[in-house]
């Protein structure tokens, strides 16, 4: 059953058993009954007990607990204090659940099994019995749709919905909702729009018990059904007493009826299982005086305990086999007739309370809980019925709804009870709904037929192409043929010259590094060359610098000396006068030669100490400048591997997505092929078996339109008379009632000449009917050889259309998995490339930087010999220094004995001293001389000449380069015949 339909989805049941609301197209059959031996055997009534944990009240009150539960053994204790002893009785149930018991586990234990049979088409009733406040709603509701805590109803509702899913079983499904309060029925599920009224309780010839205008929602989902429960709930009464805080003032049945389309069976007529779940939620028992119930609050509960009461002793009265069972005192006793004693299945959930504070209600549940299990019911699986019965109550109540709708036009507006009116508008739609569907299946016929003219033509286009695709199918093989040959050539070809370009291209890899180092050497060496060279003759104008101010030191001495000596000459006693001046301008003249002596030499070594950080400075800038290089090179290297890998993956995901791409084209052309093959076979076979349904029916229109005739001319006498009997009957009972309606029975008294003239327009319809069965006869039999001879071509070519598709997703897959296994190839070999280039710029790095570390231990050497000579100079001129004062003291000391030997002695002097002066002018001279041979004109520099080559810059082709270049010009060697091939 299409369970998707939505029209019209509120519907009145008329009858104790109402049909279902989907059709099927089927021949008609007389309806069935099927029904097992088992199912006249007699059951008892299954009684759940389950007791609540305290509440809060009760915790702050210290209430002792008077239940204990035995949940292996099913066994309910209640303690009772009579005087000062103990007692305590034991109750005996199908299912015991303690106060830690779960929603879940209560749902699985009990009412699980009871959905199954209810889809095997039995009816079941579950209602909850207990004492206010015991958690009667909680048990069946929970709350609402969350998972953990939902109630019976909510997880029934989910089983029966999954169950019919899984099995793709074809159903409808409607629910019902109705509420007793103070003994008046309503129903929940009303339109706002309609007058809140009270629905009467009927009962039909056989005594079952139904609700006369009760609605009845269709649902297809489980969220349908969650929002009529949401519904009905929000209208329910409710109200807060001492006992509970949203206490039910009323009674309410959710009913659930399943209509289940089975398997055909042997002789080919389709049945209908019929299925039926009520969920009762019975209010409370409560004691007024601890409620707190006043006037309206007492009336409510007054009515509740006495309905309450009456199931009490229905109960009582079933279990003791009595003769007599008050169902009618309580409406809610006639609602549960079935469920208590009939042919329905039902399960009792007592809910009870463990305090003591609610001794009397708790046994008194207990109690008839217990009786309850005596009750026995013979349930029976629900009648099955065919669906083309159903087919022809539903035309039967069209026809009568129609001749009710001409009767009511005729009488002008006389009066028509509500429920009537809404009954006769609900057929009035199902019959337009009826006639819509023959127009558009005679449009749908019309389209078809243009359908198939269309699909011809275009099998005939169709044909025409494919030949010409075949002869340029084997022009291109032919073509593809020589082009293979050719193409295989050149491939060979210019895989060896890759080969042997790429043996170049390494070759000038490793000469291109090697001239790299080179030029790098060689301006290491310029710069340094150029740094040397400027010390030395910075070192050179310095030395000169000193030697000059040393010779004319000596000279200013020497003349000194010579000036003295003339003068001891020429006065001995001056000389002894002007001795100790001399002597200490002596001394002086000393200090300050030993001064300078030791700041030239102070100067030579920050010189030095400059030259060594300028040389160890430059080294580091050069080592550092090196590694820079070298991390460049390296990450220039990572960063083309990385681009590579790149642009390889890049590739081999849109080989992927291409091969993906063409196997979903592939696999979506075969679904559609196949899907357009399957819809013209099911079409096919639909029409097969609407002409032959057709066929049938046409043959039944015939016995059916004379039987018909008969049976109208039949019921029409019978009408007539039975129709003046009840004018009779109902002109008394007006009089009593209103002289107005007397007066329209009369007229429609008179209106029953009319019956002849609907006997003749009744035999004019027949003779047009036979007409028109003769001639759709004719074109069904023409419709059904032209759709054959349709269907043969059709399997033909889709045989055709498979094999070449499957030809073409082989040659594909083959050149897809060729390209896949080249481009593995071509990312192993740069691979191998990359890490052999790593290599060598790792090797060179080593080279340089082992030359640095050389040049840094020269120099280190160079700069501790030249701080060795310094130190030795200043304690060479230090002890010179000491001796020359040494000298000055002791002529001092010796001036009065030595002064007659001190003229002789000053010629003598004055000898030495012009020799030691020009000996002195000559060895600076020649110092300054040697200095100059050996730090300017003998030290040697490497001039670059002018054959010298320069440093350039090398651009090598990648191997990607070169197979582009290979492959390009194998494209365009491809060019031209493909130009001439297309």
């Amino acid at each position: 059953m299409e369970n998707s339909r939505t029209s019209n989805p509120r519907r009145r049941s008329w009858t104790p058993s109402s049909m279902p609301r989907t059709l099927w197209s089927s021949t008609e059959s007389p309806t069935k009954d099927f029904r097992s031996n088992d199912d006249q055997k007699a059951v008892n009534v299954q009684v759940v007990v389950r007791c609540r944990p305290l509440s809060e009240d009760e915790v702050r009150a210290r209430a002792s607990l008077m239940i204990s539960c035995d949940e292996t053994k099913q066994q309910v204790i209640a303690s009772q204090n009579t005087g000062n002893k103990q007692t305590d009785r034991v109750f005996v149930f199908d299912k015991v659940f303690g106060p830690t018991s779960q929603q879940k586990e209560l749902y699985d234990d009990v009412v699980a099994p009871v959905i199954s049979e209810v889809l095997e088409g039995y009816s079941w009733t579950i209602f909850a019995y207990g004492q206010t406040g015991t958690g009667k709603t909680y048990t069946m509701e929970g709350e609402g749709r969350k998972q953990k805590n939902a109630g019976v109803i909510p997880r029934a509702v989910q089983q029966i919905f999954d169950v019919l899913e899984s099995e793709k079983a074809d159903y409808s499904m409607k629910a019902t909702f109705l509420e007793l309060y103070n003994e008046e029925i309503t129903d929940l599920l009303a339109s706002d729009d309609q007058p809140k009224r009270p629905l009467v309780l009927m009962e039909d010839g056989k005594g079952a018990v139904f609700v006369r205008g009760l609605e009845e929602e269709i649902v297809c989902s489980v969220d349908e059904i969650y929002a009529v429960l949401d519904k009905g709930s929000s209208r329910k009464h409710t109200a807060e007493t001492l006992l509970n805080k949203q206490s039910n003032r009323s009674h309410s049945i959710f009913t659930i009826t399943i209509q289940i389309k089975e398997p055909n069976s042997s002789d080919g007529s389709e049945l209908i299982r019929c299925g039926k779940l009520n969920l009762v939620d019975l209010a409370g028992s409560e004691n007024i005086l601890r409620s707190g119930a006043r006037e309206v609050r007492a009336r409510e509960a007054g009515e509740i305990n006495k309905s309450l009461l009456t199931l009490g002793r229905v109960i009582n009265a079933l279990a003791d086999s009595s003769t007599h069972v008050p169902y009618r005192d309580s409406k809610l006793t006639r609602l549960l007739r079935d469920s208590l004693g009939g042919k329905t299945k039902t399960c009792i959930i007592a809910t009870i309370s463990p305090s003591i504070l609610s001794q009397e209600e708790t046994l008194s549940t207990l109690d008839y809980a217990f009786r309850a299990k005596c009750i026995k019911n013979r349930p029976e699986v629900n009648q099955k019925l065919m669906k083309s019965t159903l087919i022809k109550d539903l035309y039967s109540q069209i026809d009568s709804l129609k001749q009710e709708l001409h009767a009511t036009r005729q009488r002008n507006g006389s009066y028509a009870a509500e429920d009537e009116r809404h009954s006769a508008d609900a057929l009035r739609k199902q019959l337009m709904e009826i006639q819509e569907l023959y127009i558009f299946q005679q449009q749908l016929r019309v389209d078809l037929e243009d359908k198939l003219e269309r699909n011809e033509r275009e099998l005939t286009t169709t044909r025409q192409s494919l030949f010409n695709l075949e002869d340029q199918y084997q022009q291109a093989i032919v073509m593809c043929k020589d082009k293979e040959t050719l193409i295989f050539n050149l491939i060979s070809s210019g895989k060896e010259l890759t080969k042997k370009a790429l043996e170049l291209r390494s070759d000038l890899e490793g000469a291109a590094s090697d001239v790299s180092t080179l030029f790098a050497k060689i301006e290491h060496k310029n710069c340094l060359e150029d740094t040397n060279r400027q010390h030395i003759q910075n070192f050179y104008s310095q030395l000169v610098q000193q030697l000059r101010e040393l010779d004319n030191a000596v000279s200013a001495s020497a003349t000194s000396q010579e000036q003295n000596w003339k003068a001891i000459q020429d006065n001995t006693q001056s000389f002894l006068a002007s001795k100790s001046k001399a002597i200490d301008e002596l001394l002086k003249q000393t200090e300050y030669l030993k001064d300078l002596c030791a700041s030239g030499v102070k100067n030579l070594d920050v010189s030095a100490e400059e030259l060594y950080q300028n040389s160890q400075l430059a080294l580091s800038r050069l080592s550092s400048e090196l590694s820079a290089h070298s991390s460049c090179i390296v990450d220039l290297v990572t960063k083309n591997s990385s681009d590579a890998d790149a642009i390889n993956n890049d590739l081999k995901s849109n080989m992927n997505n291409l091969r993906s791409r063409i196997d979903a084209l592939i696999k979506l052309q075969e679904e559609n092929h196949a899907r357009d093959y399957q819809a013209s076979k099911n079409i096919s076979s639909s029409l097969v078996n609407f002409f032959k349904t057709l066929r049938i029916y046409i043959s039944k229109l015939t016995l059916i339109e004379e039987d018909s005739r008969t049976i109208t001319n039949q019921k029409l006498h019978a009408f007539t008379t039975k129709f003046e009997e009840f004018s009779l009957a109902e002109e008394r009972l007006l009089l009593e009632q209103m002289a107005q309606l007397l007066a329209n029975s009369s007229s429609r008294k008179k209106k029953m000449a009319t019956v002849d003239d609907v006997l003749e327009s009744a035999s004019n319809r027949s003779d047009k009917l036979n007409q028109e069965i003769s001639d759709m006869q004719s074109l069904t039999a023409d419709g059904e050889e032209e759709w054959n001879n349709f269907i043969a071509k059709t399997e033909t070519n889709y045989v055709e259309d498979s094999a070449a598709v499957e030809a073409g997703k082989c040659t594909l897959e083959e050149g897809l998995q060729c390209c896949m296994r080249k481009l593995a190839e071509v990312s192993q070999q740069q691979r191998m490339n990359e890490e052999s280039l790593l290599v060598e710029i790792n090797k060179n790095f080593d080279s340089d930087d082992s030359h640095i570390k050389n040049g840094t231990s020269v120099n280190e050497k160079i700069h501790a010999r030249f701080s060795s000579i310094a130190a030795s100079l200043l304690e060479e001129t230090d002890d010179a220094t000491k001796k020359l004062m040494l000298s000055a003291e002791n002529p001092l000391r010796l001036d009065h004995e030595a002064s007659e030997k001190a003229n002789l002695l000053s010629s003598r002097c004055l000898v030495c001293t012009k020799e030691t002066s020009t000996i002195h002018s000559e060895q600076v001279a020649e110092i300054s001389r040697t200095a100059r041979e050996s730090l300017l004109d003998d030290y040697l520099v490497d001039n670059a000449s002018c054959v010298s080559p320069r440093k350039r810059n090398l651009v090598l082709p990648t191997r990607e380069e070169i197979e582009c270049l290979i492959i390009s010009t194998l494209g365009d060697s491809l060019q031209p015949d493909n130009a001439v091939a297309s």
